[in-house]
């Protein structure tokens, strides 16, 4: 284990200089090759640090470093990307991402079926003429329902890509990215995801739904990224946002926002050993969700599963969900929560979650309680110790408890998180993981 929390009570002037050190050292870390391994100066072929979180377990994450000459990429397109991701059959690929790729530069009219039309499917769904509490479901093909589905099959196809085993994709310098995008890491093991800005996929055709609530609700599709049943996956450095498509600039329809965005990163169906490090999670509603569902049928494959670290990552100017844990022993430490007026929770307890919550710093606005931090969904124990609230030790879960006495969280997750690397207290993380987190910042 190579775990070390910094203890002791220096002058502010000595605090701060510790810190700027600090910023210098931690920063450099996940550069780190493992131990007894040269470190590469392509930070394409680095890998994952030994005990960097839980996709350091076992075999550990080494993405596409052992790729040779032949499967190493560099891109500029959305087709080249997609281009590189399938060639090569089951070799070790690098996918350098130059400058920021579009999956949607011909906009939205481009996957519109033929005689889709909006207008049609707004009068023909609207509460006034179809109603409340009947589905969509049975709608015929020839129907505005049935246009809007063959629509956004044909957004599906364009826009989704899937990741191979064995595969590194980093973006080349301080510019790269991904936009209206959603990466596909799914029933594949080994996968490394870098230095890259992922704007939010944005929903060309998001699906009214009568029965969703008593006023019926839009439903959106598409993660930036998602990691379906694989396993040893690392994202590091990355920027995920809505950039120029915020929830704040969407109309409403019906009296319902046209919801347009759906997560940011999803772990799910019995994905395991996921470790995210030194990323920003910025302007979204529903961000990042381990487990998607309650049902038995998931929570069979989903049980034992979904092992995922989270540090020195950024959140900023969310809603909810930074993580929403069912099932996974998930560990978030040393991350920095910068809160905005509509926020809603960062911690999800789920069912079965064990979640480890420790040494992280939250900034939240005026008026808005510690309590907010946790929200419960189930009875599922947490630890949650060394965290601080706008600069002041909190314990979230008195917190909580206090403000909601008839549905309290019990303390203690049942198990102590190992794979770690330096741990900082609560009271340096702002400093260190503002200066480090991101796209663009990759040493």
């Amino acid at each position: 284990m190579n775990t070390h929390v910094w203890h002791g009570h220096a002058t502010r002037a000595a605090a701060l200089a510790g810190c700027t050190a600090l910023v210098l050292t931690l920063t450099a870390a996940t550069a780190q090759a493992r131990p007894g391994h040269h470190h590469p100066r392509d930070t394409a072929r680095q890998t994952l640090p030994a005990n960097d979180g839980w996709a350091s377990h076992g075999t550990g994450t080494t993405g596409g470093a052992a790729a040779d000459a032949e499967h190493v990429y560099t891109v500029s397109t959305w087709a080249e990307f997609k281009a590189a991701l399938a060639a090569g059959g089951s070799a070790p690929r690098i996918i350098k991402v130059k400058g920021t790729i579009d999956a949607v530069s011909e906009g939205c009219d481009a996957f519109a079926a033929p005689g889709y039309d909006f207008g049609a499917y707004l009068e023909k769904y609207s509460p006034e003429n179809w109603g409340l509490g009947t589905d969509l479901s049975a709608e015929p093909d020839a129907s505005p329902e049935g246009l809007r589905r063959a629509s956004a099959e044909r957004q599906e196809e364009a826009i989704k890509a899937n990741v191979p085993a064995d595969t590194t994709i980093i973006g080349v310098g301080r510019n790269a990215g991904i936009k209206g995008a959603s990466l596909q890491i799914k029933g594949v093991d080994n996968v490394i995801v870098r230095n890259l800005t992922f704007e939010s996929p944005v929903d060309c055709f998001p699906q009214w739904d009568p029965t969703d609530g008593d006023k019926g609700n839009w439903n959106s599709e598409y993660d930036s990224a998602v990691v379906y049943g694989s396993t040893h996956v690392w994202l590091d450095h990355n920027t995920f946002t809505d950039g120029e498509h915020p929830d704040s600039a969407a109309p409403t329809y019906f009296g319902m926002l046209y919801q347009q965005h759906d997560g940011q990163l999803d772990i799910v169906r019995g994905a395991d050993y996921v470790t995210a490090s030194w990323n920003v999670f910025t302007e979204h509603d529903k961000t990042i969700l381990i487990g998607n569902s309650d049902s038995e049928s998931t929570a069979a494959g989903d049980r034992g599963h979904l092992k995922t670290t989270f540090h020195h990552n950024l959140f900023k100017d969310l809603v909810e969900r930074a993580p929403r844990v069912r099932f996974g022993q998930v560990d978030v430490y040393n991350n920095h929560f910068v809160a905005h007026d509509d926020y809603a929770y960062s911690f999800g307890v789920g069912k079965e979650s064990q979640l480890v919550a420790e040494h992280n710093a939250f900034t939240l606005p005026d008026g808005v309680s510690p309590a907010k931090v946790l929200k419960r969904w189930n009875d599922s124990p947490l630890t949650a110790t060394h965290n601080r609230v706008n600069g002041r030790s909190a314990d979230l879960i008195a917190a909580h408890n206090a403000e909601n006495p008839d549905a309290p969280l019990r303390s203690g997750a049942g198990w102590t998180p190992t794979l770690r690397t330096k741990v900082l207290p609560a009271w340096a993380v702002p400093l260190v993981v503002d200066h480090g987190a991101g796209a663009g910042r990759l040493r």
